[in-house]
């Protein structure tokens, strides 16, 4: 087939999870035979939705959906499902397959070579680190070998060497990719566009250039159009107060005051409706627990993975009142089971003070019940505050009054990121534990987010994989888990 030709057409497509929760309108674009396109938009915007249109897991309400005869279709999700945390290695990739594939191994060892992570097919999912499972997920839709390939957020939990693997891997990929991320500089390594799901309008708008571009270019449009609206708004304030002294003349002046009040009325319908931005999330601060003082956090031993053994080392870290900590390590070496182990107060070697409230971010969102609505979820760690406190920190991380009643299963990730920070800043905790706190999250959130955590006043423990984002918050003290 020509390389050139278009595999995927979405024709007026729209989708809607019921009536407040509209995702599509009318949308029509294409994407072409090795193509490389970025799919950007706000959280909950619909973009996994707009995934599961062109793999048909869902089917358009109204419109086509139309794909080559005989097009391969593979997806990397942004997580594994909690169901399958239990299966084998094999047994996930067997899952790739609507038959029985009797050369497998062989067929895993080269999916998992390209993402580089040589791993036993027995061992159990949930064994891995989130930036391996990362990896598996990736690998997961490699194996498939398909014409065209989605990928979900597949840069989180990544650390720096496996962004850089991922990156090598998908600008020499010669087949077509449309991958959803957040970090503009992974796309721009390798992308030839955007298309860009507006959260207001519901439509697709497709941009040539990386992000950058598409930046300068949104911005750009939004200030020809704003002055286009105020050269109409003069037309039409001119024209009203023609209409107005004319219309007092009596005689022919009464047709003159008419002709004026028809020009103001053409002019308010060529008024055009100004692109929205997206939204930011409002600034915030984590308020912490009432008399803290003292030690609040000391480690003086952690275990670390090597050659898939547990390796015990010794420490030093003390932490008090507002002092930051990073830990740093490659992907596996236990930087989530050592914040996993503080967190229940399980951390052998380490020693959290009496009564100290802790709050916990996960990557994996494990400590929220997907089963509770975004109220409920808010009103259990919300310390007896009225439920318009508890509606007001919502409404600051965009968890508007179509999300509070929602299950928090069914938000996006992006979103029950941000559900899990309303829950810190109502849970005012005195130790803040946080594992990759970004991940999913839109970036224009991130640096409020950075903000937040900058001038957090309790014991903190932060792991992340961006260096952008840590630069922006004080580091006090660092645990590099491989040095």
């Amino acid at each position: 087939m020509e390389k050139q030709e278009v595999i995927v057409r979405f024709s007026e497509v729209s989708f809607a999870y019921g009536p407040r929760k509209p995702i599509l309108h009318e949308v029509d674009f294409t994407l072409r035979r090795g193509a490389k396109f970025a799919l950007m938009g706000q959280n909950g915007a619909g973009k996994t939705t707009l995934f599961q249109l062109i793999s048909k897991e869902l089917e358009p309400e109204s419109g086509a959906v139309h794909t080559a005869a005989n097009l391969t279709i593979a997806t990397a999700r942004q997580v594994i499902p909690r169901e399958q945390m239990g299966l084998t290695v094999r047994e996930f990739f067997e899952k790739c397959f609507s038959f029985k594939v009797y050369d497998i191994d062989p067929r895993i060892d080269k999916a998992l070579g390209a993402v580089n992570l040589p791993v036993s097919h027995e061992r159990i999912i949930k064994s891995f680190s989130g930036g391996q499972q990362a990896r598996l997920l990736l690998a997961f839709a490699l194996i498939q070998d398909p014409d065209l390939l989605l990928l979900d957020e597949p840069t989180n939990n990544l650390d720096k060497e496996g962004i850089a693997h991922l990156t090598r891997f998908l600008v020499d990929y010669n087949k077509t990719c449309l991958v959803i991320s957040h970090d503009a500089n992974f796309l721009n390594a390798f992308t030839q566009g955007v298309l860009y799901l507006d959260v207001f309008s519901h439509t697709i708008e497709r941009y040539n250039g990386n992000y950058f571009d598409v930046v300068k270019e949104i911005a750009s449009r939004i200030a020809r159009e704003n002055k286009e609206n105020a050269q109409l708004a003069k037309k039409i304030q001119e024209s009203k107060d023609k209409a107005n002294f004319f219309s007092h003349k009596g005689g022919k002046m009464r047709l003159v005051a008419k002709r004026m009040r028809d020009a103001a009325k053409e002019a308010e319908e060529s008024k055009v409706e100004v692109r929205k931005e997206d939204k930011t999330i409002r600034p915030f601060t984590i308020p912490t627990q009432d008399n803290m003082g003292g030690e609040i956090l000391r480690i003086t031993s952690f275990s670390v993975m090597k050659g898939g053994k547990a390796v015990q080392k010794n420490t030093n870290i003390s932490l008090r009142k507002n002092e930051h900590l990073l830990l740093l390590g490659p992907n596996g070496i236990g930087k989530s089971t050592l914040l996993e182990s503080l967190a229940s107060g399980k951390a052998k070697g380490a020693a959290i003070a009496p009564h100290m409230e802790v709050g916990y971010y996960r990557q994996d969102f494990s400590t929220l019940n997907f089963a509770d609505t975004v109220y409920d979820s808010l009103a259990q760690v919300s310390k007896d505050r009225s439920e318009q406190e508890v509606r007001s920190v919502a409404a600051s991380f965009l968890l508007t009054k179509e999300l509070i009643y929602a299950k928090v299963g069914s938000l996006s990730e992006g979103q029950k990121g941000l559900v899990s920070f309303a829950r810190l800043v109502l849970q005012k905790p005195g130790l803040l534990i946080l594992d990759e706190p970004t991940n999913h999250i839109n970036f224009r959130h991130v640096p409020v987010i950075a903000a937040a955590l900058n001038k957090y006043e309790g014991a903190m423990v932060l792991v992340s994989h961006v260096p952008e984002f840590v630069g922006q918050i004080r580091i006090d003290q660092v645990l590099d888990l491989e040095k």
